[in-house]
């Protein structure tokens, strides 16, 4: 592992103060604000489980070759056990199969990997949370007026789900016309400069389905420099989604439960060494966030501390 691997995984180690099991952490990048959730969740747990977790992230953003080179410094420095966020769930599959030949327990959370052998599986019901955010917003419009979609990236799981939920709900709602569907790849920039072109294009767009909340950001500043109005609707539950939607400037965001994912990830890995008994699977309910509900979000992740254990299992 070169330099720039070992600087990224040393600078996010996380400062528990436990002598217990170490948890290696694998997230996809350090731009997205749902994986620093996801880092502060894991951390979180393990502090209350006596263990420490070393995070491993690419520099640069869902990249392959980097996640592979951790993967194989992770292998000859042996943690306890892993929570593993896949950059793309197919090509990773060989390196899960290093870590399943280096015998570390792995728990595999967020992005479902396409192989490999896993204690558990934690995420999100991509689909159902992609349907009830979009629904929400066609309601909000009654039922008719122009949208776009703001995918993901294309060929990720997450994306995909989400975008058949949002087409599910346009299907659901025939007097509101889709104007276009375009990538703005999970990234607030990106989707900014997106909506400004899109927004050359369409004189009149009611409502913007983003899959993402830093990419439904950058739609609410390319509409504000534009001087337009629209509603907009993001997914993740973000701090930053919280915020806008407690001024106005967002309509709901689907509650994708990512610090509770990264808390029951972390959770289930320690059981899991422990000989605990832990769930095949579990998927979190899909939900959405909205100025009516948004009270019990409004903490700062870094102000949180994990549910119990028990608790998280019922949702």
């Amino acid at each position: 592992m070169n330099k720039i691997f070992l600087t990224a995984a040393i600078m996010l180690s996380t400062a528990a103060q436990a002598d217990g099991e170490k948890i290696a952490v694998f997230t996809k990048n350090l731009t997205n604000p749902l994986f620093q959730v996801e880092r502060l969740g894991a951390e979180s747990a393990a502090k209350q489980m006596g263990a420490t977790v070393q995070h491993y992230v690419p520099t640069k953003p869902d990249s392959i070759p980097e996640q592979m080179s951790q993967i194989e410094d992770v292998a000859v420095k042996r943690p306890n056990a892993i929570v593993f966020i896949p950059v793309d769930p197919k090509a990773m599959v060989p390196g899960i199969a290093k870590i399943n030949a280096a015998n570390i327990p792995v728990v595999n959370v967020t992005d479902r990997a396409a192989g490999g052998k896993f204690v558990s599986f934690i995420g999100a019901d991509d689909y159902s949370l992609g349907l009830e955010t979009a629904r929400f917003l066609l309601k909000a419009m009654g039922g008719k007026g122009n949208v776009v979609i703001m995918e993901g990236v294309k060929a990720s799981l997450t994306n995909i789900d989400r975008v058949r939920g949002f087409k599910k709900a346009l299907e659901e709602n025939p007097g509101v016309k889709l104007l276009a569907q375009q990538p703005g790849n999970y990234q607030r920039l990106q989707a900014l400069q997106v909506m400004e072109n899109l927004m050359q294009t369409f004189p009149q767009i009611d409502g913007v389905i983003a899959a993402n909340d830093a990419m439904a950001t950058g739609v609410i500043e390319a509409m504000e420099a534009a001087n337009r109005k629209g509603l907009v609707v993001g997914i993740n539950g973000t701090k930053e989604a919280i915020d806008a939607i407690k001024a106005g400037k967002m309509l709901a965001s689907g509650d994708y439960a990512g610090f509770e994912q990264g808390c029951l990830g972390t959770m289930v890995a320690i059981r899991e060494l422990h000989k605990l008994p832990v769930p095949k699977e579990v998927v979190f309910p899909a939900s959405v966030i909205h100025k009516g509900n948004y009270q019990p979000y409004d903490v700062a992740a870094e102000q949180r501390a994990c549910p119990k254990y028990e608790d998280l299992i019922k949702k």
